[in-house]
């Protein structure tokens, strides 16, 4: 069984920050792409950033400058730090990971169960 549990989000005024976490736990041999993404109300989950197991990122162009995506020392957490918080930034986040399972070796793709980011104006 593998899980990945998000904290961290909260209700913001815009221009503030938040520090979203997931930690991936289970049975666990390997992480390698670790991302968010986000889904408001009435629109399509889409990508918000992700961080190879080598370091490597890539933003949405609508948050390019503001979040920062980072892995921690434990390979299976991921952090997004969100600076300059706009009301259009509200959503649900989501955290996904690739895992190769412990035991088979075969690599699946996870969610977590999100967690609620608000930005008032």
């Amino acid at each position: 069984q593998v899980q990945l549990v998000e904290s961290g989000g909260g209700l913001v005024q815009a221009g503030g920050s938040l520090r979203l976490a997931c930690t991936a736990s289970g049975s666990i041999l390997s992480t390698a792409t670790m991302g968010w993404y986000r889904q408001a109300p009435g629109k399509q989950r889409e990508l918000v950033a992700s961080i190879t197991s080598g370091g490597s990122t890539n933003y949405a162009d609508s948050v390019k400058g503001r979040f920062t995506i980072s892995r921690g020392n434990a390979e299976n957490t991921v952090y997004l730090q969100m600076n300059s918080l706009k009301p259009e930034d509200t959503a649900v986040y989501y955290c996904n990971a690739d895992i190769q399972r412990l035991r088979t070796l075969v690599w699946y793709n996870y969610w977590g169960q999100g967690t609620q980011v608000t930005v008032s104006s």
